[in-house]
């Protein structure tokens, strides 16, 4: 009883623990759930020796869009990537979900720009909805996206570097990638594009530059100091990130991805919009 003669009520301990498990289980899965839609840009400098000092190449990859309606978070997705001012866009697969939904895909597609143009790679999700190939490829070019399926496209001209993008077809086989690698030209800057960032590594020769891929989420649902729950095939011991690979030391970057699969959730590893900046060495 207080001084006012009135008893105050007493909060036990096994009832304010439970309290505080319970709030914090709400702002986690509060955080889960807003995660989605928080997606972020990170900047990558990457130091190449074909580029000439005080040049830059800006370039933006995305991944993993698995678009299963058109929402207002793709349309604010698209429009940061034109607020990066990408000289080119370059995406790495998986764009459908069940709802094989060639048409919002197409709505998203339709609104990237990029002066020296928007490329792709298919993913594991193209194939399973069967949405895969020349009929994928058809839809792609008719709102301005090229999708390179196992084959190299060139840019370039008097002014600018010359440039190969090399799309490497879902699952990246080792077969595919040889024949792909032994047409890129050294004398070229060669960025090759692959969905899954798990393969034969040991096959790059030195001829590619830089690797792009996604397929990983980050692992989507992340705890600190612990390995992710779940990584699909092909994943490899690749999350997200920069590494290096095979005996040139080829440099990989694994995205964490645009949309979720399985679960629409994130926790701790938001999505991600990607803007490498390729530039000379520094004297």
């Amino acid at each position: 009883m207080n001084k006012t003669g009135i008893d105050q009520p007493r909060v036990s301990r096994r009832t304010f623990v439970l309290g505080a498990g319970l709030a914090a289980a709400g702002l986690i899965a509060g955080k889960a759930l807003w995660e989605p839609y928080a997606v972020e840009v990170r900047e990558l400098p990457v130091a190449l020796e074909k580029i000439a000092p005080g040049r830059e190449l800006r370039l933006v990859h995305i991944s993993d869009l698995h678009i299963r309606t058109f929402q207002g978070y793709f349309a604010k997705v698209a429009a940061l990537v034109g607020g990066l001012k990408p000289d080119i866009i370059l995406l790495t697969g998986d764009y459908l979900e069940q709802q094989r939904n060639i048409w919002a895909v197409r709505k998203f597609l339709g609104l990237l720009e990029a002066p020296r143009g928007v490329f792709a790679v298919q993913g594991n999700w193209e194939y399973w909805s069967r949405l895969e190939g020349e009929n994928l490829r058809r839809h792609f070019a008719q709102v301005g996206t090229r999708l390179l399926i196992n084959e190299r496209f060139d840019l370039g001209d008097e002014k600018h570097l010359p440039l190969s993008i090399l799309g490497l077809d879902y699952p990246s086989g080792s077969d595919d990638l040889q024949k792909l690698q032994q047409t890129a030209d050294p004398s070229r800057l060669n960025l090759l594009l692959s969905h899954v960032p798990a393969f034969d590594h040991q096959q790059l020769d030195g001829r590619i530059d830089l690797i792009l891929s996604g397929h990983t989420h980050g692992g989507q649902i992340r705890i600190p100091w612990v390995p992710p729950f779940y990584l699909p095939r092909f994943s490899g011991r690749f999350v997200q990130g920069l590494y290096q690979v095979g005996p040139a030391r080829t440099p990989l970057y694994v995205t964490r991805g645009i949309g979720t699969s399985l679960l629409p959730v994130r926790f701790l590893c938001r999505p991600e919009i990607t803007l490498i900046k390729l530039q000379g060495l520094k004297a």
